[in-house]
């Protein structure tokens, strides 16, 4: 083939692509209003001290300060297999919207072909450069459909960061739940040690016969009832760790470093809540739900777009011959050049079904958006609220347990001294342990407040290189 039919090929293909180059026929895309209230509740909603920095702005590996818990989140960063998932899916969006973007532009293929009739036995044989079927998107229905994969293509990046909060959070919390359990564990053992001497005392009174049995089988159903819940304390703590191996992707390994303690943990408290429609405009899950409105509207423009004529060309250029060995000779070049073009006019119903479709996609997708917007706001100020009240509360179980501490010495020391009844000592032990379990839950729940608080405010997605 000359290098002249080469260069008229080429510019063919071009003056193709530039006539298929046309405005959408999609609506105007508008961000709706923002479904919630401009402030979040007056419970939890006190400004943070000035010069704070915004969760989005944090990232996780400044946040958490515990060097165990750092290690473990970059494991089921590269484990989680909900996570790997959300990777793969970007790769998926990513190679389709490559295919939805080729669409508008032609196609050029080389190809050679022979053909033979029966009448008189004729051959002709042709090679060249072919354009199939290319379709001219003077309505933009092609380039709607591109730009429907490209929303897509984003919405699966911001559901991957979404997974990311999550599940940094998740091992967060699960990692602290661990903690807990330890506590949990100690102080069921100390209550069960302490119960142990309790009862033996009571048990050599009843064989003296200074108790009664009454006082001995009470002393016993306490004793047990603190080994029932030592072993629901030490099954409780291995289903949290699978949890947390879980989240992992394997098994926790050996050699971590020593973490901290569930009240030393260093988390920053007064993260700013900002005003709602800005922040929560910002968090992940919402920007994917609002790139699968994108998508829905750009496929309105498609649908709008099978109204009209759809023109679709096919071309060639090369050379031919009625001989195999004349097909590079001069004077051999051949062309074709065939336009084709259909205009809709019965489909009993079908765009305008189609078109219906998309629009309702749309006010889905809208609710959808509006929905991820009110949920969003929902787990900031439920965080917020948490944080203005959750450091009262510990004071007070506090205050509680050392009351309560108190109480069990005073009755246990009158009991000793045949001042009190063992069933004064009893109420008190039962009081103590549930006082100092209290306390326990109350710390694991201001820590794993503040992950929330940090996730819900758009914290935990920046990647490790782009951390500061």
């Amino acid at each position: 083939m000359s290098k002249r039919h080469l260069m008229k090929t080429a510019a063919a293909a071009a003056v193709l692509a530039m006539l298929g180059a046309c405005a959408s026929m999609a609506p105007t895309y508008e961000r709706p209003a923002a479904p919630v209230a401009a402030a979040y509740p007056a419970v939890g909603a006190s400004a943070p001290a000035a010069g704070t920095t915004p969760a989005t702005e944090i990232a996780w590996q400044s946040y958490f300060a515990d060097a165990r818990l750092k290690q473990l989140i970059e494991i089921a960063l590269k484990n989680n297999r909900d996570l790997r998932v959300a990777v793969l899916n970007i790769e998926q969006a990513r190679a389709t919207y490559g295919v939805r973007r080729a669409d508008r532009f032609p196609t050029v293929n080389a190809g050679m072909t022979a053909q033979r009739q029966n009448s008189g036995v004729e051959s002709l044989y042709t090679v060249g450069l072919q354009v199939s079927a290319y379709e001219l998107d003077l309505f933009g229905r092609v380039r709607s459909l591109s730009d429907a994969a490209l929303a897509q293509y984003f919405g699966t990046e911001e559901a991957r960061k979404s997974v990311q909060m999550s599940l940094i959070a998740s091992v967060a919390n699960a990692y602290y739940t661990l903690l807990a359990d330890d506590l949990l564990l100690k102080v069921t053992q100390q209550t069960l040690e302490t119960r142990e001497e309790s009862f033996k005392l009571t048990k050599l009174k009843f064989e003296g016969g200074a108790a009664s049995e009454l006082d001995f089988r009470q002393g016993e159903s306490l004793l047990e009832s603190a080994r029932v819940a030592l072993a629901q304390q030490t099954r409780q703590r291995a289903l949290d760790e699978n949890a947390l191996v879980l989240l992992l992707g394997q098994g926790v390994p050996d050699g971590l470093p020593a973490g901290l303690e569930l009240t030393g943990q260093g988390l920053v408290a007064d993260l700013p809540a900002g005003v709602p429609s800005e922040v929560l405009a910002q968090r992940p899950d919402v920007r994917q739900a609002e790139q699968a409105l994108i998508a829905a509207n750009a496929n309105i423009g498609a649908a709008r777009a099978a109204f009209f004529p759809r023109i679709s060309l096919t071309a060639s250029a090369g050379t031919a011959s009625t001989e195999l060995s004349g097909l590079f000779k001069s004077g051999s070049g051949a062309w074709s050049f065939t336009p084709t073009i259909v205009l809709p006019i019965f489909d009993a119903g079908r765009n305008k079904a189609n078109l219906d479709v998309a629009k309702v996609n749309r006010e889905i997708a809208v609710a959808q958006y509006e929905k991820s917007v009110q949920t969003a706001f929902r787990e900031v100020a439920d965080a917020l609220a948490g944080r203005a009240t959750l450091d009262e509360q510990a004071r007070a179980q506090a205050a509680v347990t050392r009351a309560e501490e108190t109480r069990f010495k005073l009755a246990d020391l009158r009991y000793r001294n045949g001042a009190a009844s063992y069933l004064d000592v009893l109420d008190a032990q039962r009081s103590l342990f549930t006082a100092q379990q209290a306390v326990v839950q109350v710390q694991a729940a201001q820590v794993q407040n503040l992950v929330t608080l940090y996730k819900a405010l758009g914290g935990g997605w920046t990647e490790p290189a782009e951390a500061k």
